[in-house]
Formats: C-alpha cells, sequence, structure tokens
C-alpha cells in the first residue's frame, strides 16, 4: 500500500520525531474524547489504545494514546516504548513498571489490564514481529543507545 509506505517513511524521520509526541498525542486524546471513545485518530494507520496508567512518581492517573500491536484477537497488545525515537523512555513505562495493573481503552471498551516488561528470548521474539508489523521501530531503535522497552498487556 502506498499511503502506508509513505506514512513509514515520514515517520521515521528525526522531523516527524521533534514534532510528533506534542501534536499526535493532544489530537489523538481530543478525538477519543469527542467521539466517546470510538475513534482513536492514529489508530487509522496503527491499531492503538488509550493507556491509564498511575504516575511513577505522583501516584495520579495518567492517560496515553498509544500504537499498539494487538495479540490473541484483541485479548492482549503489546506496547512498544518507542517515544517516537528519541532519546528517553516514554514516562508511561516508567509508570507501567513502578504500577503494572493498569488499564486500556479498546475500541471504546474500557478493560483492566496487568503488564509486563519483555526481556531475553521473549522480548527478540516480539521485537522481531513489532519490526514486521511497524518497520520504523528499526529507525527508531537506530537512533538510540537506549533499548526500546516491549510490555505484555493482558486482561486482568
Amino acid at each position: 500500500m502506498i499511503g502506508e509506505r509513505v506514512v513509514q517513511k515520514v515517520s521515521s524521520t528525526r522531523g516527524f520525531a521533534k514534532v510528533a509526541p506534542h501534536l499526535v498525542p493532544v489530537l489523538d486524546r481530543a478525538v477519543h474524547r469527542l467521539t466517546r471513545g470510538r475513534v482513536l485518530l492514529s489508530a487509522q494507520m496503527l491499531p492503538g489504545v488509550i493507556l491509564t496508567s498511575t504516575g511513577a512518581r505522583s501516584g495520579q492517573a495518567r492517560r496515553t494514546p498509544l500504537a499498539c500491536m494487538p495479540e490473541d484477537g484483541g485479548r492482549g497488545w503489546i506496547l512498544i516504548g518507542s517515544n517516537f525515537g528519541r532519546t528517553d523512555h516514554p514516562a508511561w513505562t516508567h509508570n507501567l513498571l513502578a504500577h503494572p495493573d493498569a488499564e486500556v481503552n479498546w475500541k471504546g471498551a474500557d478493560i483492566p489490564v496487568t503488564a509486563r516488561l519483555l526481556e531475553g528470548e521473549e522480548r527478540a521474539a516480539v521485537w522481531r514481529a513489532a519490526l514486521a508489523f511497524w518497520p520504523p521501530y528499526a529507525t527508531y531503535q537506530a537512533r538510540v543507545e537506549r533499548e526500546i522497552r516491549l510490555f505484555r498487556i493482558v486482561r486482568r
């Protein structure tokens, strides 16, 4: 699909990495709220969830729109902490490490979940699947020294 290739190429640029983290989540939250959870703007290209996690330091609820890789027909998800190829781990990954019980909004339904950081061979296998799912993740990883965190999210 030519549109998908164009989006992948654009999303791999450093300019996109600078602008997208400030623009995409704001638009996603606004459209999600206005449509009462029926539409997630970024999910028009990739599947997406709204993750509600507990702040690692604040203890407050934090809502973050994220692309995801659904597993088992929507009974689980892989969340990829790429942060658009920016230097630091995204805040939501710190939140899940501190408080693995969270909630996702998937296709308008709020679902209680538990997150687990993937490591070792399990992480390697999921990383290969993530690269097949969205090739720009390879560009994001090449741009940073940190290992991009992968989480498996399952229903509680």
